[in-house]
């Protein structure tokens, strides 16, 4: 089944191209069936290379997905045209009257900050609670995912001496979990982040699970069942050029990168990457959108009583 989005929205036109099935609001409108109503809080500053992202990942699924697009309420986007943002978005403002069966929040470039220091910290607090009512099950990638880990647990995030930048290999620890459905033993993710959340801090509340874990770069999926939540603290979403985007633009700005590790083949940067991660990335969203159909009520009303 297909992606429900508007049919201006720049990724519908993306994902046409690339085969994935798009519906339209007519169509959509003629199935007797309630789509599952996923809502994506786009904290990055790329907006619509994050929307292509994570519509063409949930898109892979055989159910019927309603995508909304939910921004901050008083943060305007330095990065996205105001006209995008006006036609595609709904401020947290007016979101938060709905509920939905799920709910994305991004990462955002701005790890260097205390969660405190960041400038939309109280209305993304009041996010986190809002969703313990009306979201039937939350999934929080990257920065998105260690905010709402230490809103909920206390637990801290620590800066990195240097950047996590590459495609590093992670084990799948908790093999039974439904969300692990399907997975190999070990697998390839990509990792861009300059902070790491560590494995002994989660370990201080038990009713926290890793279900993945790397040697190299710590835990990169959690499991919060008493929240309904995940913590992903990695990029399954990603393209397979977007580590090489983000050399390259460092590199053109004169900054200190290093070539992002196990990525590149032969470490040779003129080469094209090659995608190692994106079966994993649809399993992931896919088993995470297939237990929200099984266990999130008919009526969305029901959500969160």
């Amino acid at each position: 089944m297909p992606i429900r989005i508007p049919e201006t929205l720049p990724a519908h036109f993306v994902l046409r191209r690339e085969g994935v099935v798009v519906m339209s609001e007519q169509t959509a409108e003629r199935q007797d069936i309630r789509p599952l109503k996923i809502g994506l809080l786009n904290l990055m500053p790329k907006k619509v290379q994050t929307e292509i992202q994570f519509a063409r990942i949930i898109g892979a699924t055989p159910l019927q997905i309603d995508l909304t697009l939910i921004r901050m309420s008083e943060h305007e986007s330095k990065n996205t045209a105001a006209e995008h943002m006006e036609a595609f978005y709904q401020p947290f403002s007016e979101a938060k009257a709905q509920k939905f069966d799920g709910l994305i929040i991004t990462g955002a470039p701005i790890e260097h900050l205390d969660f405190e220091q960041v400038s939309y910290w109280d209305e993304l607090r009041e996010i986190f609670d809002w969703t313990q009512t009306n979201v039937h099950h939350t999934m929080g990638v990257c920065w998105g995912g260690m905010a709402m880990l230490h809103h909920f647990h206390g637990v801290p995030k620590h800066m990195l001496p240097a950047k996590a930048f590459g495609c590093f290999r992670h084990l799948a620890i908790e093999r039974i979990s439904p969300f692990l459905r399907g997975f190999s033993d070990s697998f390839t993710v990509p990792v861009s982040r300059w902070t790491e959340i560590r494995a002994e801090d989660v370990d201080l509340h038990p009713n926290l699970r890793i279900l993945a874990y790397s040697n190299e770069v710590g835990p990169c999926l959690i499991d919060d069942p008493d929240r309904r939540a995940l913590y992903m603290f990695n990029h399954l979403e990603y393209d397979s050029t977007t580590l090489k985007e983000e050399y390259d633009r460092d590199m053109a700005a004169g900054g200190a990168i290093t070539m992002p590790v196990n990525y590149f083949p032969d470490d040779d940067p003129s080469r094209m990457p090659e995608n190692r991660w994106r079966s994993h990335g649809q399993l992931l969203y896919g088993n995470w959108i297939n237990e929200i159909y099984q266990t999130t009520p008919y009526d969305l009303g029901d959500i969160g009583g």
